[in-house]
């Protein structure tokens, strides 16, 4: 009985330390066999009936150690690789994936295939940049490449944070010219922060001024300013011309085709998959179908997800939601394909499932794990938006209520996860708070060729307060310049706090450009492109992300010159043109309609002057008012958007309309005095 004892107790430790039931009763077998050689007497019925059920509890033990195991098992899809595509703008990365498409069949040998084919927003085509990550598929051999095209502007860094979740390793474009750039530095931050794998691709191989070796020995640097680990910093190096359609292990051997740059992704790693666990599919991203209604975008990490399945949706910490899945899509090429079933590692599209957001994990109801979503940095400036209240209110557009346009910024947050949305005291206007000028005035442009019609405030930083100190957002910039134009810049940068960092020539193979870097606070980055593009008469090249919070850097002068305002409501005549082109210069024509307070140019001196351009010349009965004055009437100042909102100041508003962008004088600030209405002070 004391042998029996003794080895009951020491198999039950072996049973938790050993995995395989083999192990476990062939531990038993041995140490039976040693009680039994020396202990000389013979056991007892009850001792026997002990041993048995030891036996018995050691084996089932065992049995569900095994199936558990089966269960959390790791295993890998050798079919399959889920690759994002990484760079800073104008690097070449949608580029890349058209060469890509284009070797790999997608295309019929007479279909003629757009330039850019990923960047199908109209935005994007018009901007020339990648606004939202987007996703296709191309077979290479027997494994399939399940690509995501990421934007490359900071202002959209979100859309680069929140699909890295859905891929197993990145591709690193990195032009051989410039090198490493601003934006680089921030998505291979995000990758090694998620233990991705990065293959690096250095693209424009073919421009007469590349520089692989240099290019290559920084990005080196930067993975360990990043502080990669040894495995993430022996990086593969591709060298391609996107644009020719070739690449190469070496920079001056190319071959004719995209063949090396497959193979590295083929070498990439592959996706781990639990499939024996339950359900867990977290969504990246939003998309919508007029038919049937919203998509969920997320790449299944174990288990199985079929069509018309009953699945959970929840968060960590929160209830589970029920919903069903009605239709279930995996990327093919440039489209979608219907499936009945897809696997772990799958990147899917599923559709059935209207209370779904961005970061909501589908789970099994009967096991349900959720998973932990991405944080997405905060954003650093916000702009207020409301009903338009101006004399020309409502002629054009078809949403004009405030219902309407919370109803519209509210179902933005669905898909734009670095947005946020703050209702106000005012039942007719709300704070919109994005990455950046260019971020907020995306969604300005696209509400308005939706029809809207809005007003808009100036944009203003995000301040924060940590120990009693008021600290604001700073971004670092990179100007590369002409040499003759280095002063002007060096001088505007120091007017809007900036510190200098760094300088130094551009390129060691090119002579006559400087490079100048800075760190300068943001709301002194707001109005600064377009002075830095007049200053240097379009030569210079400048590139912002966003640094850290720093301590408030004090007041930044306003802007030097003041506007010109619409005396009365009308038509623009010529004759009040001539009369008011003396003044500055004007953003009207004949015939433009204008209202008071409107503004219509910008005065050549400090402050603002009320000027009439709808005058008309006396009638007399040899000619008409306004008939052949047109000598001498100089062409309007073309305004935008984005310009318009960089122009306006803490007192001015952007009117917005599907087809009109105009400005005017905050009427609450006129009559009252203060600061209240659409336009916030800035920081």
């Amino acid at each position: 009985n004391f042998c029996v004892s003794q080895i009951s107790k020491f198999t039950t430790t072996w049973r938790y330390q050993a995995m395989n039931r083999k192990l476990n009763n062939c531990v038993v077998f041995i140490l039976f066999s040693l009680a039994a050689a020396f202990v000389p007497f013979k056991f007892s019925e009850n001792s026997l009936k002990n041993i048995n059920a030891s036996v018995n509890r050691l084996s089932l033990t065992a049995t569900q150690s095994e199936i558990k195991s089966d269960e959390t098992a790791t295993n890998f899809r050798k079919d399959l690789r889920n690759i994002a595509i990484v760079a800073h703008v104008d690097h070449g990365k949608t580029t890349l994936v058209d060469a890509m498409l284009r070797q790999s069949s997608v295309f019929r040998d007479n279909e003629r295939m757009e330039e850019r084919v990923m960047d199908s927003n109209d935005q994007e085509k018009e901007r020339g940049i990648t606004i939202l990550a987007k996703n296709c598929a191309i077979k290479y051999g027997k494994v399939k490449y399940n690509l995501v095209d990421t934007p490359g502007h900071a202002d959209f860094g979100g859309e680069v944070e929140r699909i890295l979740n859905m891929v197993d390793g990145v591709l690193l474009v990195v032009d051989s010219v410039e090198g490493p750039k601003p934006q680089t530095r921030f998505v291979l931050k995000k990758a090694l922060e998620l233990g991705l794998q990065a293959v690096v691709v250095v693209n424009k191989i073919d421009r007469p001024s590349a520089r692989a070796e240099y290019v290559v020995d920084k990005t080196f640097d930067l993975f360990c300013e990043l502080n990669a680990t040894d495995e993430q910093a022996d990086f593969k190096v591709v060298y391609t011309s996107a644009i020719q359609g070739r690449a190469g292990n070496e920079h001056n051997k190319l071959e004719d085709t995209m063949r090396p740059l497959f193979e590295a992704i083929l070498k990439m790693p592959m996706p781990k998959i639990r499939p024996n666990s339950p359900l867990q599919m977290l969504t990246a991203n939003i998309d919508y179908d007029d038919f049937k209604g919203k998509l969920a975008i997320g790449r299944v990490h174990s288990g199985k997800i079929k069509k018309n399945q009953s699945v959970g949706i929840t968060r960590p910490g929160k209830p589970v939601n029920q919903g069903k899945i009605t239709e279930l899509f995996v990327f093919d090429n440039l489209g979608r394909t219907v499936v009945e079933e897809a696997s772990a590692g799958d990147i899917v599209m599923v559709a059935g499932i209207n209370n779904i957001g961005i970061g909501d994990t589908l789970v099994d109801p009967a096991d349900p794990q959720p998973m932990v979503p991405i944080a997405v940095e905060e954003p650093t400036v916000r702009m207020t938006f409301g009903v338009n209240k101006s004399p020309l209110a409502g002629r054009e557009g078809k949403f004009l209520t405030s219902r309407m346009i919370r109803d519209r910024l509210f179902k933005e947050l669905d898909r734009n996860v670095a947005l946020r949305v703050d209702e106000t005291d005012s039942a007719d206007m709300y704070e919109v708070s994005g990455r950046g000028q260019l971020h907020l005035t995306v969604l300005i442009e696209t509400m308005r060729r939706e029809g809207f019609e809005l007003m808009v405030g100036p944009p203003t930083v995000i301040t924060k307060k940590e120990n009693g100190k008021l600290l604001e957002p700073f971004e670092k910039v990179e100007v590369q310049v002409p040499d003759e134009y280095v002063g002007s810049v060096v001088d505007l940068m120091s007017r809007r706090k900036g510190e200098m960092v760094n300088m130094g020539p551009a390129s060691e193979t090119e002579t006559g450009f400087t490079l100048v870097e800075y760190k300068i606070p943001t709301r002194g980055m707001i109005g600064l492109r377009n002075q830095m593009l007049t200053f240097t008469r379009g030569t210079a090249v400048m590139d912002t992300i966003f640094d850290s919070y720093k301590e408030f850097a004090g007041s930044i002068e306003a802007r030097d010159r003041g506007s010109l305002l619409a005396y009365e409501s009308g038509p623009v005549t010529p004759n009040g043109i001539l009369g008011a082109q003396e003044r500055g210069a004007l953003f009207c024509s004949p015939k433009d309609e204008v209202y008071g307070g409107m503004i219509v140019g910008i005065h050549q001196r400090p402050g603002d002057l009320v000027v009439n351009v709808c005058k008309t010349k006396a009638l007399n009965n040899i000619r008409s008012a306004n008939k052949s004055i047109v000598e001498g009437i100089v062409p309007p100042v073309e305004l935008g958007l984005d310009q318009a909102v960089e122009y306006i100041q803490d007192d001015e508003l952007v009117e917005v309309t599907p087809s009109k962008v105009r400005m005017l004088k905050n009427p609450d600030m006129t009559k009252r005095g203060g600061s209240k209405g659409l336009s916030t002070k800035r920081s």
